[in-house]
């Protein structure tokens, strides 16, 4: 691994808000994020709420466009910009190079949660058979009971509705994974499911870029730890 390029490298990154409501006045969030991510490498965004480690994931992602620097992405041969790649690029690296599970699950209502993780791995590349095999794996490991599903997530628990969404983010076979505190409304069971789930992806060559609210977990996945607060416009003194 250490002679292989990163898969991901994050290069003097800066992001600022404007606020429109008030004359629109800019406000800098974040300044020179600059570090890289191997494949089967692990690396947690680190510092309080409120430091821009979900501004950081998003801005991987294209949610966000960031003002400085550049944001270099392996998709086979060619390495991409997601800072200044155009929206039918970035929206072809979400399809097959970038996964990410978010804190909320957000679906199409009524589809029920065995196709909304198995459509996940369709869309990835996979056969149907393979893909609804892999969606009934992944929601039996994260303890979804086989009754809910046939039926539409709208109607589960909170904690119920994460693990769908776990499981359809881990569903396809990306090379990239972005985790956004996937496991902060879970309880002690299904944390350690996830903590397997993410080390089996790093076992298959998946870097991973992760925010964990449970310190545990943190622990237990991340390679390196990069603190965003030494990324802050304003540092304290």
């Amino acid at each position: 691994m250490s002679n292989s390029p990163p898969f991901l490298a994050l290069e003097a990154v800066g992001k600022s808000f404007t606020l429109h409501l008030q004359g629109g006045q800019r406000i800098g969030v974040m300044r020179d994020v600059g570090f890289a991510v191997m494949p089967g490498e692990c690396v947690v965004l680190g510092g309080p709420s409120g430091a821009g480690k979900s501004s950081i994931l998003k801005m991987i992602y294209g949610n966000y466009r960031c003002d400085q620097g550049r944001i270099l992405l392996r998709d086979g041969d060619e390495e991409v910009d997601v800072a200044s790649a155009a929206p039918r690029r970035i929206l072809a690296l979400r399809r097959d190079v970038m996964g990410y599970v978010s804190q909320f699950l957000r679906v199409i209502p009524r589809v029920p949660a065995l196709a909304i993780v198995a459509d996940a791995a369709r869309e990835a590349g996979l056969g149907a058979e393979e893909a609804t095999a892999r969606a009934r794996r992944l929601l039996s490991l994260l303890n979804v009971p086989e009754r809910l599903w046939g039926l539409p997530p709208a109607t589960f628990s909170g904690g119920e509705q994460q693990r769908v969404n776990i499981a359809r983010g881990l569903a396809p076979d990306r090379p990239l994974l972005l985790l956004d505190e996937p496991t902060a409304s879970l309880d002690a069971a299904n944390r350690a499911v996830v903590v397997d789930l993410v080390q089996e992806k790093k076992q298959k060559g998946v870097a991973i870029v992760g925010i964990f609210h449970d310190e545990d977990v943190r622990g237990r996945v991340a390679d390196r730890i990069v603190d965003v607060t030494r990324f802050s416009p304003s540092p304290a003194a």
